[in-house]
């Protein structure tokens, strides 16, 4: 046997060793392999009810956060009905008391002023005075 003979005798057989342990290696990937997809099932069994859950719970909220905007529009144009209401009784408020308020102290005066004649004329005039204090002084009481 030469050297080269030896050479490729020593080559062949490291490489068979080689692909053994490639070969041992493979297949302990491949265990791991079902071992992981077993989990992943497992996993995807365990999740599935949650995530259906999740779902639905979306969809809930979804329907309820319509439900919010549609009330708070309707809530906004209640809101717009009531502001205009009340700007429009306000200026009539305003009119009717710039209209009715000359005439009201008008009459006011007009009977405080024939009260006072009618008492005149009866003769119950009662006499009373105003008395003026000035400020800082206080009246005696007698």
């Amino acid at each position: 046997m030469t050297a080269g003979d030896l050479a490729i005798t020593l080559a062949a057989l490291l490489c068979t060793i080689g692909f053994a342990a490639l070969i041992v290696v493979l297949v302990r990937v491949l265990d791991m392999l079902k071992l992981l997809r077993s989990e992943v099932a497992g996993l995807r069994d365990q999740t599935q009810p949650l995530i259906d859950e999740l779902r639905s719970s979306t969809a809930e909220a979804r329907m309820t956060m319509d439900e919010a905007r549609s009330d708070l529009a309707r809530f906004d144009r209640v809101l717009g009905s009531a502001e205009a209401i009340s700007d429009a009784v306000d200026g009539s408020g305003r009119v009717a008391r710039t209209a009715f308020s000359v005439p009201v102290i008008k009459l006011a005066g007009l009977a405080t002023g024939t009260s006072r004649a009618v008492r005149k004329i009866r003769g119950r005039d009662t006499g009373a005075t105003i008395v003026h204090v000035p400020a800082g002084r206080q009246r005696r009481r007698a």
